[in-house]
């Protein structure tokens, strides 16, 4: 009888030289890496990552990109996984699972003003599955008839395929990748510190919620269905909005029949100190995506929420086969595995009786306050973020705000990595200004852990300029 092969096993210097002969890393290029060891990531536990060498680091980033949310070596997701696939690991999801049915209504508990779950397996792919209601509504909804445009904001980032790509405010991330799609009109930013209008908060009229109506009667009002927006600008910044902007928004977009796409895929699960990012805001979508904290990245999974009168329109009547058209013809292979369920549902369990959104806030706050302390140093330039979701944006001096250079950076980052802290940056996204340094930790961070972050993150500003 064949023996199982352990998984675990590994030679290192065979791993090394795989990962630069056959792997394709994401985001970078190889060149940066050719002549260098990559770091290859073999275990973690808590908010601690230990790679291939034996060096531990603490990981400010939840993954890389901010996913984690219930720290590393949790046993009881693998466990809940493990368990599912003995029993059953796939059915296209045309039919039901028993994990799907049970996370689809927790996932409605927690999102009260919405009625159905539609699963896929990526960020990328949920909000593709709301442009294409938006667009398919368009043409089978007589009220909705010609909506197809979909606005987004500048600096907003909804995913890596080319129709989320043509709703992407991030140059860099679209650059070479076009022709882009038709149809995805773009608003203004709305980060205060680099005012897109140069004015200053509270005396601007929150010019950037309103010229989301200047751009939909540009675009022509029966045109534009859709606009989906994050809850606090992620990977663009790290950008909450001020109070006052969303409920701008959604008075325009109710005055044009315009479904707002609340895209919760970094924000959502606890990340802001709410389970949900607009739940800092007056507002209510129509659409809500999600990924990233699903499933703690424990599995792929992501999910679309709409309300019941969005899945109205797609309801099919007819008798006739040649005239069915008006339902929502799709599919996601993977979402219908079913360990993805299982291991959101113990990851959902997990935050909320270890009540680590309100972790979130507790050490999201004292994160915040850490960071405004270091004001003190000139290259600091503007802090801000909601609960475990902070960002401090680097600037050469204060008075003129000048970013710094990608070398410089670049410099900072390992300065800081070289104090076994691992924290995230803007990552060729905005021409200029990759300059924003990101703090996402775990959910179950602790005050010692802050303490650690921040200190790093000092030494490194101060060994770099």
């Amino acid at each position: 009888m064949a023996s199982e092969q352990n998984w675990l096993d590994y030679d290192v210097e065979t791993m090394v030289a795989g990962d630069k002969n056959s792997l394709w890393h994401h985001l970078k290029s190889h060149t940066c890496f050719k002549d260098n060891e990559q770091m290859i990531v073999v275990g973690g536990e808590g908010l601690k990552i230990r790679d291939i060498r034996g060096n531990e680091y603490l990981d400010a980033t939840s993954g890389g990109v901010w996913s984690v949310m219930v720290g590393y070596g949790r046993e009881s997701i693998a466990r809940a996984v493990y368990e599912q696939l003995k029993e059953m690991p796939y059915f296209a999801g045309a039919y039901g699972t028993i994990p799907s049915i049970k996370f689809a209504s927790k996932l409605l508990e927690l999102l009260p003003r919405h009625d159905k779950i539609y699963f896929s397996n990526s960020g990328s792919e949920a909000n593709e599955k709301a442009f294409k209601m938006v667009r398919l509504a368009s043409r089978i909804d007589p009220a909705r008839k010609g909506k197809y445009k979909i606005l987004y904001r500048d600096r907003d980032y909804h995913g890596t395929t080319v129709a989320t790509m043509s709703a992407c405010g991030q140059f860099e991330r679209k650059k070479g990748f076009g022709p882009f799609v038709e149809g995805f009109p773009e608003v203004p930013h709305c980060l205060c510190y680099r005012c897109p209008f140069d004015k200053t908060y509270p005396g601007c009229d929150i010019e950037c919620a309103r010229a989301v109506e200047e751009v939909i009667l540009k675009e022509g009002p029966d045109t534009v269905g859709g606009f989906i927006v994050e809850p606090i600008t992620a990977g663009g910044g790290i950008i909450p909005p001020v109070k006052e902007y969303f409920p701008i928004v959604q008075e325009i977009c109710k005055k044009y029949g315009v479904w707002i796409i609340m895209d919760e895929v970094v924000c959502g699960f606890g990340r802001t100190g709410k389970f949900w990012g607009h739940e800092h805001y007056d507002v209510d979508p129509d659409i809500v995506t999600m990924a990233k904290g699903l499933a703690s990245s424990y599995e792929a999974l992501s999910a679309t929420a709409v309300k019941q009168e969005i899945f109205d329109i797609f309801l099919n009547d007819t008798a006739r086969p040649e005239e069915q058209t008006n339902y929502f013809r799709d599919i996601s292979t993977y979402g219908g595995c079913t360990a993805p369920m299982a291991a959101a549902l113990e990851s959902t369990r997990i935050i909320e009786d270890e009540n680590l959104v309100e972790n979130s806030r507790k050490m999201g706050e004292l994160l915040l306050e850490k960071l405004k302390g270091l004001a003190h140093l000139p290259n600091v330039g503007d802090v801000r973020g909601v609960g475990l979701f902070c960002g401090l944006e680097i600037v050469l001096n204060q008075e003129d705000k000048a970013p710094p250079t990608e070398q410089q950076m670049a410099k900072l980052m390992g300065n800081i990595v070289a104090e076994k802290v691992i924290v995230g940056r803007t990552n060729s996204s905005l021409p200029g200004l990759n300059t924003t340094l990101y703090f996402v930790p775990c959910l179950t961070v602790t005050e010692d852990e802050l303490d650690t972050i921040v200190a790093a993150v000092e030494k490194g500003i101060q060994q770099t300029f």
